[in-house]
């Protein structure tokens, strides 16, 4: 739907030497917001848990790629979350009208709250299955 302003945002975001790596956490956002019923479960549960390890539990998105790793070894059936309607008050066109920089950077993190705040329903799911795949409290 967005999909060009996603990859204006990602040209701004890989182009970043950040040992932070925020291009994960706009990649997280991006993917369950937009998320449809066509939307593959492992896409919205890993979006999911990526928001909720950078926001919760404070990793980068480096980190948050490691752990994305050790969820794919698990090999197993991701569960089928339901998509709110409302999927957070800042959007990806929000989002790039914001100066490249530390406003853009910004932008991003408010936006991964948005998101992560409108899967309000998901979240406790979320949490314990990271929970049982990677011991994170």
């Amino acid at each position: 739907m967005h999909q060009e302003l996603f990859d204006q945002l990602c040209f701004y975001t890989m182009n970043l030497s950040d040992p932070r790596f925020i291009h994960q956490h706009a990649v997280d956002a991006y993917a369950v917001q937009e998320a449809d019923e066509n939307t593959k479960p492992i896409a919205v549960v890993f979006g999911l848990a990526g928001l909720y390890l950078y926001l919760e539990k404070g990793f980068t998105g480096r980190q948050v790629q490691r752990a994305h790793m050790q969820m794919t070894k698990q090999r197993r059936t991701w569960p089928r979350l339901a998509l709110p309607v409302e999927r957070g008050t800042i959007t990806i066109v929000d989002v790039v009208q914001a100066e490249p920089g530390e406003a853009l950077d910004r932008a991003i993190h408010e936006w991964c709250i948005s998101v992560w705040g409108a899967y309000h329903a998901s979240q406790g799911e979320i949490a314990a299955l990271l929970k049982s795949l990677l011991d994170i409290d």
